[in-house]
């Protein structure tokens, strides 16, 4: 059986198969993949309080409330940051236990001059949310290792629309220091703040929060919600087997191979290897669908799963999590968390704006033609803003980026 290592950490695109000496598609992007959660009588006027002493005779009541609410938290942040992800942040908050908080400097955080006009207007109303996943089995979550994933979680607090957005791991950009590279870069040079400035720089955006998990997290929560249904086509089924081989030796764990094609319940590592597919037609651009895809498979478990069951899996992960948000920020958050969903997810570059071609030293890249059009596009999905002009500092990246990549084009 072929072996795959993952490329977090190379500057190639492509990596070439090597050998192992002995082993032990409906794949894309599904927007409606998340509805809405159905709705709890409770409000949040109950509130949680760890350890306050509540009156014997309405002892019951309150904790039954405080059940109900924190189960309406617990799935909302689900559906939201990179749906099961936040979970783990929010119990380890409720139960007292520390977990991965990075206090961001916002004095720091690269916010474009006309984003902060368009905070209070086009852009009033939403919030933005970074979500990486870096290829890490021994918990380097914080800096030194290349972002596998990179997700935007957008969320229109008005109306509880949520949309979710893959930026291409190796897409060409400006790194936040006039440096151009992979922008998968960026967390390895400089962790969740260069990362996330990278992300406000080249794409107009107003981050300053974020969620990061090594992807242990996601074969142990698929694990604990009992598997995820997807639909494993013929081309897929050998790399998926090949893929959680690698990630069975890295985990040190045994792992079950895939045996047939179709819709079917996998495991953690079988849906974790789903996840890392480049290896088809699609290649990178359609692993970022399966990624989307995956996730929503979660929520839809998740949704399913009692409180005692997302309460032990928290317990078992919230380790692997680093994150800015705590509890008071999530609270703020909600509003009326009955009204969450999550209605479109899409890939930046978008497709008919985007090429690959090697640049350099830099390796392989996936490149936007024209990124002030990518971010003229990304606004409109976002935002709902068809008449965005993107800003000076956008304009200055994309005309370094076509400057830098134009010569390597492959279109």
């Amino acid at each position: 059986m072929a072996k795959y290592r993952d490329e977090a950490y190379e500057e190639e695109e492509w990596e070439t198969p090597r050998k192992k000496k002995s082993s032990g598609s409906k794949s894309g992007s599904k927007s409606s993949g998340s509805r809405k959660s159905s709705g709890h009588s409770s409000g949040h006027s109950s509130g949680h309080k760890g350890s306050g002493k509540k009156s014997s005779g309405k002892k019951s009541s309150k904790k039954a409330q405080a059940r109900k609410q924190r189960r309406r938290i617990i799935i909302f942040i689900i559906e939201i940051i990179i749906l099961v992800i936040a979970v783990f942040v929010l119990y380890s908050v409720l139960s007292g236990t520390k977990s991965g908080k990075l206090d961001l400097d916002e004095d720091k955080i690269i916010i474009n001059e006309q984003v902060r006009d368009a905070e209070e207007t086009t852009m009033r109303g939403y919030r933005n949310i970074a979500l990486f996943g870096v290829d890490s089995t021994t918990g380097a979550l914080t800096k030194n290792t290349r972002s596998d994933t990179i997700m935007i979680a957008s969320i229109n607090q008005d109306t509880g629309e949520c949309k979710l957005v893959s930026v291409f791991r190796d897409t060409y950009l400006n790194l936040s220091n006039d440096s151009y590279n992979k922008c998968n870069a960026a967390y390895a040079k400089g962790g969740p703040e260069m990362a996330i400035n990278m992300l406000n720089m080249n794409l107009d955006l107003n981050i300053t929060d974020f969620v990061t998990v090594g992807f242990a997290v996601l074969t142990d929560t698929i694990d604990a919600l009992g598997g995820v249904y997807i639909d494993v086509d013929n081309a897929e089924i050998g790399h998926l087997n090949n893929y959680q081989l690698c990630i069975a030796e890295d985990l040190k764990r045994s792992y079950r191979p895939v045996e047939s094609t179709g819709y079917q319940l996998l495991d953690g590592l079988q849906a974790t290897g789903y996840c890392r597919i480049r290896y088809t037609a699609g290649d990178d651009f359609k692993r970022a669908e399966r990624q989307r895809e995956v996730l929503s498979a979660v929520a839809d478990q998740a949704k399913k799963a009692s409180l005692p069951q997302l309460t032990e899996t928290a317990n078992a992960v919230f380790d692997e999590v680093y994150t800015s948000l705590d509890l008071t920020e999530i609270v703020e958050m909600l509003g009326n968390v009955t009204n969450y969903y999550i209605s479109d997810t899409a890939g930046f570059p978008q497709e008919n704006n985007r090429a690959t071609g090697t640049v350099g030293s830099k390796g392989s890249c996936v490149i936007p033609v024209n990124l002030e059009d990518n971010v003229r596009w990304l606004h409109q999905f976002l935002f709902d803003d068809y008449d965005y002009e993107p800003s000076a500092r956008v304009k200055e990246c994309s005309d370094k980026i076509y400057s830098d990549t134009n010569g390597y084009l492959k279109k």
